[in-house]
């Protein structure tokens, strides 16, 4: 990899210790004003509120699930991290009750490992996933690291170690009596952990749902897609390859920051965000709490980026968006081929949104033509009416629509492989 400098970086973070002050004088301004009705301080208040939401840092949110409603009644949730690897955590919901009987109900819930994206947000993201899974399931998630912590001596990251750390996940977790939910980017990594386990004679998972994903980024390319294979990767590495500089812990490590990942999001649909913060603002004046409470909320998860480890994400750039090998069969992970043919036991059930701009609709559903040795009754597709990407994990379509689908699914073949 060629000599990349931190100016950009270091320059973005001086920005953000520059802008703090004045991010939090307007945060004051605003708490000062309160919700008043008078038109020229509320237009004030409206002016400091947007200042702020564009100026403030977003640190990573907390997953903040304190408490769900399982078998008929309330249960504490609480976060417990199972092993630690240096760029993961697996992390696991554990639920608990003093009723005996709903103690005894939640134990017979099935096990499922929350595969969550490594591709610019934090799993955080799919607080809504997990929230409504603990219903009436024993969820583990993977929990990424921010690659500008992680110390330079831990090494790079690449794409096999994806796969390798959810490999090492699915044996701790013990496969046999496991289901697996990937969302987005980790459907190919998923995918491939599980063919490698299939072809190696190992234990494998009950089920496997990939949601959303570029298992075949060749169908129904998107604007993602496309702007993969319009450039060379060295133009990737040019650009977008950056060092974490002084002041966090992975000091000197090559990644592709988090801003630039914000950016990128943000120049796909432009003039929605900029609608959204027109309508934050217009909220503001008329003090409609309730709006303005929906805007924060979801941008202090959108805003909230991690930087990926620059070997991570040019080994995806190359491996899923260019070379496309998990779909051609040419991909390799340690001299092994990664064959999802090889896949008997483990069901196999792809959702794809109808409006995903993100990953194509037929991009998922790639996994049937791929998983050759599934007969058809080990086989479900779902088209998700009405859903954009977000729409698939998060929101009244997911809880609604598509969760009741993956429950049933899980449930019908908990007590059998495929």
């Amino acid at each position: 990899m060629q000599h990349i400098g931190c100016v950009l970086y270091s320059a973005l973070e001086l920005q953000r210790a520059w802008l703090r002050p004045a991010a939090e004088l307007a945060k004051l301004a605003v708490d000062l004003l309160g919700q008043t009705t008078f038109p020229p301080a509320a237009i004030v208040r409206a002016n400091h509120a947007l200042f702020h939401r564009l100026t403030r840092p977003y640190p990573r949110p907390a997953f903040a699930i304190e408490r769900v409603v399982a078998h008929g009644g309330e249960v504490a949730v609480h976060e417990e991290v199972i092993s630690t690897r240096p760029f993961c955590r697996l992390v696991r919901f554990r639920r608990e009750t003093t009723d005996p009987t709903r103690a005894a109900e939640l134990g017979r819930d099935p096990r499922v490992l929350v595969c969550a994206p490594l591709s610019g947000h934090h799993p955080t993201l799919l607080r809504d996933t997990i929230q409504t899974l603990l219903q009436a399931h024993d969820v583990y998630v993977t929990d990424w690291i921010d690659a500008r912590e992680v110390p330079v001596e831990a090494g790079p990251f690449h794409l096999a170690d994806y796969v390798k750390y959810l490999r090492s996940f699915l044996h701790e977790l013990d496969a046999r009596e496991l289901h697996v939910v990937a969302v987005c980017q980790p459907t190919v990594p998923t995918l491939a952990a599980v063919a490698l386990d299939a072809a190696a004679g190992l234990p494998t998972p009950r089920t496997l749902t990939l949601m959303g994903g570029p298992v075949d980024a060749s169908r129904n390319p998107t604007v993602v897609n496309r702007f993969a294979t319009e450039h060379p990767l060295a133009w990737f590495e040019r650009h977008l390859i950056h060092r974490v500089p002084q002041g966090f812990a992975g000091r000197g490590r090559a990644v592709y920051p988090g801003f630039l990942q914000l950016s990128a999001f943000v120049q796909m649909n432009p003039m929605r965000h900029a609608q959204a913060h027109r309508s934050y603002w217009l909220d503001q004046v008329r003090g409609d709490t309730e709006a303005i409470a929906a805007h924060e909320k979801f941008y202090d998860d959108y805003n909230a980026v991690l930087d990926m480890d620059a070997a991570y994400y040019l080994d995806t750039v190359r491996t899923v968006f260019q070379d496309m090998a998990l779909s051609r069969g040419t991909w390799e992970i340690d001299g092994e081929l990664v064959r999802p043919a090889a896949i008997t036991r483990t069901a196999l059930f792809t959702i794809e949104g109808e409006h995903d701009d993100i990953s194509g609709p037929g991009q998922t559903s790639a996994a049937h033509d791929l998983c050759t040795g599934l007969p058809a009754a080990a086989r479900e597709h779902l088209v998700a009416e009405g859903c954009g990407h977000y729409g698939i994990f998060s929101g009244h379509r997911w809880r609604e629509q598509i969760y009741p689908r993956v429950h049933a699914f899980i449930r019908e073949r908990n007590g059998a492989s495929a």
